[in-house]
């Protein structure tokens, strides 16, 4: 199977030494990307503290990239990783470690309010358990984050958020004014340039009753000259096409002659377990149970129909190639 058809995170997953640190640094970096007045270096080197003990094998920044890019379905595959691979302690740890790099500085954003809600009902952590695990690590309360679609909100972060809305309300008003101000003149303008357009079609009419019969003539003229290219455009075309099929014949001949053989069955099913010609059985083996634990259907079984029949159909290719590859070896 192509390499290509996998996400980013996929291919980390795929990577990974331990599949359940490398979803847990997701969801830490998560949190870390919406922390305010941060810098990106300071993300990395707090998310490489609180994750110093990992034994996910390999670097921060794709990791980070994916944070940035809100990718939603990355987020819950990771949650379902630490979900289904991790005790109910192991991700009462991962709520732990999120609410402490979300709270370093004393605060929370308001992104990072609703992310600890969402990551909490993703790993089946209920919301008192949360609040409890807040209050333990923070001294305060988990409060009910702010809501932005009120006014009570911009009143208190943005003083200027009203009269800022006054200024563009007159501004929007004005603009309309000037639009149907200069609706008016191209109005204006289009009448005159409708009476100018009329007595130019008068005069119009006049010259090309004039030269129609002068016209009349050339245009036999033409039909002659017309005649006479058209044959020779023939010629050349019959010509041209038999030079195209003298071309297409000695292509095809080239390309027989140097198209390489088709890979056998053999290379195209160790190419769907990710191997090259040369593994041994053992490592068919191997490569086999890794590409079944992670295309197994039923590790989709909350997604689409559409998505099980495709998770359906990657497994059934993967142990097709298995079973052909343990028959030969």
């Amino acid at each position: 199977m192509s390499i290509a058809r996998f996400s980013p995170f996929e291919l980390l997953l795929l990577k990974s030494r331990s599949q359940v640190d490398t979803a847990t640094l997701l969801l830490l970096a998560w949190v870390l990307v919406h922390r305010q007045h941060v810098s990106e270096g300071q993300r990395r080197r707090r998310l490489a503290q609180v994750t110093a003990q990992f034994r996910h094998g390999h670097e921060l920044g794709p990791v980070m990239s994916i944070a940035h890019s809100q990718d939603l379905q990355a987020i819950q595959l990771a949650a379902e990783v630490v979900r289904k691979e991790c005790s109910k302690e192991r991700s009462l740890s991962v709520i732990h470690q999120a609410i402490t790099v979300a709270t370093d500085d004393g605060e929370i954003s308001l992104a990072n309010h609703y992310i600890l809600r969402f990551l909490a009902d993703l790993l089946n952590v209920v919301p008192n358990t949360l609040s409890t695990l807040f209050q333990e690590l923070t001294g305060k309360p988990l409060q009910s984050p702010e809501d932005p679609s009120r006014d009570a909100y911009w009143q208190r972060h943005d003083p200027e958020y009203h009269a800022r809305k006054a200024r563009e309300a007159q501004a929007a008003e004005q603009r309309t004014k000037d639009a149907q101000a200069r609706a008016e003149q191209r109005q204006r303008a289009k009448a005159d340039k409708q009476q100018e357009k009329q007595k130019r079609q008068q005069e119009k009419q006049r010259q090309q009753e004039e030269a129609r019969n002068a016209k009349a003539e050339a245009e036999q003229a033409r039909a002659r000259q017309e005649q006479a290219r058209q044959h020779e455009r023939a010629r050349q075309k019959r010509w041209q096409q038999e030079q195209a099929r003298h071309e297409d014949a000695r292509r095809q001949y080239r390309q027989r002659a140097s198209s390489p053989p088709p890979p056998d069955r053999t290379t195209r099913a160790l190419a769907v377990l990710g191997l090259t010609p040369g593994a041994s059985r053992t490592d068919v083996r191997r490569a086999y149970r890794r590409m079944a634990q992670l295309h197994h259907p039923d590790r989709f079984y909350t997604e689409s129909e559409h998505q099980v029949a495709l998770a359906s159909a990657r497994f059934q290719r993967i142990k097709n190639a298995y079973d052909y590859l343990m028959q030969t070896y």
